[in-house]
């Protein structure tokens, strides 16, 4: 029987990790039985399997559940097994030793607070332990017990066994570990894992099992700041209902959020269900269903945090990468990479240094090969919303993805800085003493629609309009910009989405000057539209030029329509390729509606109301 624990007392998540040959499968059946953690009847149940079948017993048998696990003798996939101490329970979570299941291991490892390190005290620090060791290290379970094995086998030696503990402390301390303790054992024997060993006087440290439970455990993720990831969202009437699953922190009705990576705020005016009473709160690990007090654009992989704790915003990612693939990866290749639910376009800007875990030096930065850590730069297409490891473990984390498959496991190190060479420099001139000079403060008016629908005609003649009552503006025209700033730039995705970050880059340093910047881009994306928001910061007015493929097709001033209707314009926006329409737009001006003065005049005062300060009055709409 099981040992009494009170059931107030959370499990301990822990990893079992280490060489394919050097017993985790048999110490993690031997522990179980040792503490009594198996099921009544079990053991037996196992050894009449084993004699039917005509095998020796092995203690793996317990925990190797699929048949091809018994015939290969290979730990096929992540298991979590559950086990009993006299202190505490803890799930453990066996990771497969194989080199060709380590992307399996990343999945165990990530969610343990602490790891059993398994070592053949024969064999000793094999290349893959390294690996696992420093995979341990990459994924921040700082928490370590070495188990060294099989001591049996060395005829229970203390001078063998302090060998390899001295061997094995010494890389972890190369990664930053500093195991709780190294325990001499024998798994097959069942010494030294629950109960002192006869057959190691020598040993007056602690058994596998005392060890563990000097386990800290890590921070609740309710204590760390909000993080709800958007998994999907839903439509009831005129509702919009989001979903997905609170990762950290709490949330209740009444709440501030801010999703990223937009940078749109509102309230939560509360939470959906469909039995039971309504909850007014929620916390970490629970998937909930929310309403909002206002109408944001809002969908999967956006992620809401509290304003003062939200998460970052960028484009440039300092990554350390544990590669999985067969493929080698290269400055260049594009992958995309999993945050959350969020997922996004990117190439490798930089592979920084290529780690030899065994050496812990650097051998090279032309590519990483499956089974390499490197410490690499990402850079998406548009803003990504992040979290730094070290702030939050549970999102600082992600994988990337390559063909459709898995490639490679990274935690966040930060934001990625231009060059180490650079230094930002202050203004002289505030911004509030700009502001004060103009009568008005900089901002961006974004005109989005497609190609004919009339952005460029009203953008030029809004300038001409605002110039005259006494206005700093300039427009930013997507054709105009295209045979300079953005002329090295074509019209797949990701050079779209350049496109567009290089125009949001530009207006911003035009409205941090105190500028209107107007903003004339066809930016069919919503993704890329978020990402501009996401540069320009709350100066943003997203402004939706409405007019459909048809009103657009029969104005048609540059003859774009025709020759794409006749096949000579692939990827033309509306025709051959689609353009997303705003869901919540600072601003609609429907063209196809409204004469030239009145869409004029929607367009002044959303100016007036964004950035007027003193210029209020001044404007023809007063």
């Amino acid at each position: 029987m099981s040992p009494r624990i009170k059931d107030a007392v959370p499990p301990l998540p822990i990893v079992i990790v280490g060489h394919v040959d050097h017993g985790k499968s048999t110490l993690i059946g031997r522990l179980l039985h040792e503490t009594g953690s198996l099921a009544d009847g079990k053991l037996d149940e196992l050894k009449g399997q084993s004699d039917r079948r005509r095998v020796d017993f092995e203690w793996s048998f317990v925990m190797d559940a699929l048949q091809i696990e018994r015939d290969q003798g290979i730990t096929l996939d992540t298991t979590r097994i559950w086990l009993k101490t006299r202190k505490r329970p803890y799930v453990i979570i066996d990771a497969p030793g194989h080199k060709e299941f380590l992307r399996n291991m990343v999945t165990g490892a990530a969610s343990a607070d602490a790891a059993v390190l398994v070592v053949d005290a024969v064999q000793g620090l094999s290349e893959q332990t390294r690996r696992h060791a420093y995979l341990l290290s990459l994924l921040g379970v700082a928490q370590v017990v070495v188990a060294v094995n099989k001591m049996d086998r060395l005829d229970w030696a203390e001078a063998g066994f302090r060998a390899t503990a001295e061997a094995v402390s010494g890389y972890l301390a190369g990664i930053g570990i500093e195991p709780l303790a190294v325990v001499p054992l024998s798994a097959r024997e069942g010494d030294n894992l629950v109960r002192t060993s006869a057959n190691l006087p020598w040993w007056q440290g602690p058994t596998l099992t005392e060890a563990l439970d000097q386990v800290t455990p890590r921070p609740q993720p309710v204590d760390l700041p909000l993080r709800f990831p958007v998994q999907d969202v839903y439509r009831d009437g005129d509702r919009r209902i989001l979903v997905g699953r609170i990762e950290t922190g709490r949330l209740r009705v009444g709440d501030r959020v801010r999703f990223q990576p937009t940078g749109r705020e509102a309230s939560v005016a509360g939470f959906e269900t469909w039995r039971g009473s309504t909850p007014i709160a929620a916390g970490a690990g629970q998937s909930v269903a929310l309403t909002l007090d206002d109408d944001l654009f809002v969908e999967r992989g956006h992620v809401a945090g509290h304003p003062g704790a939200a998460q970052h915003i960028g484009s440039r990612i300092a990554v350390r990468l544990f590669w999985l693939d067969r493929d080698p990866l290269a400055a260049g290749d594009r992958v995309t990479v999993r945050l959350g639910t969020a997922s996004y376009g990117a190439v490798v800007d930089k592979v920084v240094r290529v780690i030899d875990v065994a050496s812990l030096g650097t051998t090279g930065t032309e590519q990483v090969a499956g089974g390499d850590v490197a410490e690499v730069i990402l850079r998406s297409h548009g803003a990504m919303a992040f979290d730094t490891f070290a702030d939050n473990p549970l999102t600082g984390r992600g994988v990337l993805v390559r063909g459709h498959r898995v490639a490679g496991g990274f935690v966040i190190e930060g934001a990625a800085a231009a060059s180490p060479n650079v230094t930002a420099v202050a203004q002289s001139v505030e911004p509030a003493e700009v502001h004060r000079r103009n009568g008005h403060t900089g901002g961006v008016l974004w005109l989005t629609g497609l190609s004919g629908a009339g952005k460029s005609t009203l953008a030029m003649a809004l300038r001409r309009r605002l110039f005259e009552a006494g206005w700093q503006v300039y427009t930013l025209d997507g054709d105009n910009l295209r045979h300079g700033l953005c002329g090295d730039l074509g019209f797949s995705d990701a050079d779209r989405s350049e496109n567009i970050r290089r125009v949001a880059e530009a207006a911003k340093l035009f409205a941090d000057a105190g500028t209107v910047a107007i903003v004339s881009l066809i930016s069919p994306r919503r993704a890329d539209r978020d990402a501009a928001r996401a540069i320009v910061g709350d100066g943003f007015r997203e402004v939706f030029i409405d007019a459909s493929v048809e009103v657009c097709a029969g104005r048609d001033p540059k003859g774009l329509y025709r020759r794409a209707f006749a096949g000579e314009l692939p990827g033309f926006t509306g025709v051959s390729a689609p353009y997303e329409a705003p869901e919540a737009p600072d601003l609609t001006v429907p063209t196809a509606t409204l004469p030239l003065e009145d869409c004029l005049d929607l367009l002044e005062r959303e100016v007036t109301a964004g950035f007027g300060v003193e210029r209020r009055k001044a404007g023809r709409l007063g």
